[in-house]
């Protein structure tokens, strides 16, 4: 029987400038759709949650938690890439600069975390969850910069934004513990719903 890592970032958050980025909790649409993820058959057999410990994080693992009865477990470097250099930033200034953190993942962006430093920081976490962890399937709750930093790691790949989450978060990817493959690459908490129905 395989036993499946599922990574989930956040759903949509309600963007407030005036508040540190690590604090903002999800939306109405954001909160909803961590709903219907919680929702779905597939997560019965999960015996961990695992959330950094930023609210939105937190926010959407909890409404798992809040279904399927399992605590959730908070790692403080599961965080999201280290943008604290910059604060928050426009949308078009932000996508500008995260293009950057992807193709020069050596270079620190901005005075960004550099990406392969992120990288091996959320592979080293990921590595101990699954070590600490061997029974069951195992749920990490994150962000897009991260997560698409583990899915390159785990898929073998060369860091790329072309791996990254589609736009809106609420995504998930699956990989195989057993076998060490990647079950399915990035799909919205929707098209999850759809093909466990």
């Amino acid at each position: 029987m395989s036993r499946i890592l599922r990574y989930l970032t956040h759903p949509q958050v309600q963007i407030d400038p005036s508040v540190p980025v690590p604090e903002w909790g999800l939306s109405e649409v954001g909160h909803a759709r961590a709903a219907l993820f919680a929702s779905l058959p597939i997560l019965r057999s999960t015996r961990v949650i695992v959330s950094s410990a930023e609210t939105k994080a937190i926010e959407t693992a909890k409404a798992v938690s809040d279904v399927i009865n399992v605590p959730v477990r908070i790692r403080e470097r599961t965080h999201e890439n280290d943008r604290s250099a910059t604060g928050f930033l426009e949308p078009e200034e932000f996508e500008r600069v995260a293009d950057r953190f992807f193709e020069a993942p050596e270079e620190s962006v901005r005075g960004w975390e550099r990406a392969v430093d992120a990288q091996a920081r959320i592979s080293q976490e990921a590595a101990r969850i699954i070590k600490d962890n061997p029974e069951g399937d195992l749920l990490m709750v994150g962000h897009g910069g991260v997560g698409t930093l583990l899915y390159c790691q785990l898929a073998a790949l060369e860091i790329s934004r072309q791996h990254d989450q589609p736009a809106g978060g609420g995504n998930v990817f699956s990989y195989d513990l057993n076998s060490k493959t990647i079950g399915h690459s990035w799909r919205s908490i929707e098209q999850v719903s759809l093909a466990a129905s």
